[in-house]
């Protein structure tokens, strides 16, 4: 149902246009002046703003500026009973949809609400089909007989509202996937909305999914909106949901079984459309056998089983996901030799496709010749061979070790305890940088919880350089 907001001193005018609006099937809701209507935009979502322009403590253009800048997708309607032509002009050049003189017209109201209603579904519409071109299946590579069942799966998945869990190992593209699903689905149009129930603290995360309400616990300084309302309509993303405690995971069925939620520390019931696709590199059939997960929910979710398989199991998409890789870093011209390549094979890549796009960034970035042989991949893998020879052509040096395992002098002269400190002190720098020193980033890359990474920096003293 869409959703429309009247911004108007005059409670006449709002009463009118409610009525004349609910008639029509639209849901409306009032604001006496602009600052009330902000904080109900805060709040919840909106299609059309009717914005009177003489308001007090806020003006009207004022209002739309800030709404423009905010909210840039909703369409505004100014209205006025004391109009001119510089003003109707001002305001289009703002961002207005259209500009309405007081006394309004039932029939001018009813025409400039669908017509902003409809230019809205057609941008939306112009969005997605640019996302769909992009994120549905092109950036899902590989034709082994693993992908291919998952991109069959994709399409019967959405041609329906049916809930989806998603299985794989971290690195292995369950977020490609989600949006597949999401871009070729009747809800395209729609929010995507993802949640990472990993990277939320377990007393954040119920305000996470269902808002709160000002002053329902300390810090709630102001109302909010949780992420099923803002996916209302469209799709609910729960990565990790193995993560989640016992007592989210309960609150999640309920609002799955009856479509309804509740903001902490209110009373109100709100219905929600929201269609869930959940995530996890966890065993969730073993999860609930240790107790760990709700087995009802389980069974709730996993309405159609995705499995994405791991890099390993493969290999035979690796020439092709290389290949791409290069070419989004502007490496395409760079040549692969028939060893390098079987040895790229061969490695486990446990990082699975997310490792083997990293590696594609470092081969565009530290080589400089436009053939790779195999003695360069085992170099920027780490696995220097013993028979390697001649002069590697990296811009940068080759790792230097003092023995034949090519570890650093300085490590060898530690104890194990030590040792291993500063190996990972060192790892951690490095992938810290390499990630632009994001926590929650860094942390998914590794396969670290952000609270243990956290942790980590502070105990080896690690300066976050950005």
């Amino acid at each position: 149902m869409n959703t429309i907001l009247v911004i108007d001193d005059e409670s006449g005018i709002r009463t009118a246009l409610s009525s004349i609006l609910m008639d029509e099937g639209y849901q409306v809701e009032t604001a006496e002046d602009a600052l009330v209507g902000l904080s109900l935009l805060e709040q919840r979502s909106f299609e059309v703003i009717f914005l009177d322009v003489l308001l007090p403590r806020m003006g009207g253009l004022e209002a739309l500026e800030k709404i423009r800048t905010g909210w840039p997708g909703i369409e505004v309607v100014m209205i006025s009973g004391h109009a001119n032509v510089d003003m109707a002009v001002r305001a289009v050049k703002l961002g207005a949809f259209d500009f309405l003189e007081k006394p309004l017209s039932l029939d001018k109201v009813l025409t400039v609400t669908k017509n902003a209603l409809t230019i809205q579904k057609l941008r939306h519409e112009n969005i997605s089909l640019k996302k769909a071109k992009k994120l549905p299946f092109d950036e899902i590579i590989g034709h082994s007989p693993g992908i291919q069942a998952v991109k069959d799966r994709i399409e019967q998945a959405a041609q329906s509202d049916a809930r989806v869990l998603i299985s794989g190992e971290n690195g292995t593209g369950k977020e490609l996937v989600v949006r597949a699903i999401h871009y070729t689905s009747n809800r395209a149009d729609k929010p995507l909305v993802e949640v990472n129930c990993a990277a939320i603290p377990d007393t954040l995360i119920e305000s996470e999914l269902f808002g709160h309400e000002k002053g329902a616990f300390t810090d709630a300084v102001s109302s909010r909106r949780g992420r099923f309302e803002m996916a209302n309509g469209g799709t609910l993303f729960l990565d990790e949901i193995g993560d989640m405690t016992l007592t989210a995971q309960a609150k999640v069925l309920r609002a799955i079984q009856e479509q309804k939620i509740e903001r902490l520390g209110s009373e109100q019931t709100l219905t929600v459309d929201v269609r869930i696709i959940a995530a996890t590199n966890k065993d969730l059939e073993a999860e609930c056998r240790a107790g760990r997960f709700r087995e009802d929910l389980f069974f709730r979710l996993n309405v159609i089983p995705i499995h994405i398989p791991p890099l390993r199991e493969r290999t035979e998409d690796i020439p092709e996901l290389l290949n791409y890789f290069l070419k989004s870093f502007g490496s395409g011209d760079i040549k692969i030799s028939p060893s390098a390549m079987d040895y790229i094979q061969r490695y486990s890549w446990p990082g699975n496709v997310r490792e083997l796009k990293n590696f594609a960034e470092r081969l565009s970035i530290l080589c400089e010749t436009d053939r790779i042989e195999q003695d360069v991949v085992e170099n920027i893998l780490g696995m220097v061979s013993n028979t390697s020879s001649g002069k590697i052509p990296l811009k940068s040096e080759a790792i230097k070790g003092g023995n034949k395992f090519g570890l650093p002098e300085d490590i060898l002269a530690l104890d194990y305890n030590e040792a291993k400190d500063l190996f990972e002190k060192r790892y951690l720098e490095y992938k810290l940088s390499e990630n632009g020193y994001i926590i929650s980033r860094t942390a998914e890359l590794i396969g670290m919880y952000p609270s243990n990474l956290h942790a980590k920096i502070k105990k080896h003293g690690i300066r976050m350089e950005r």
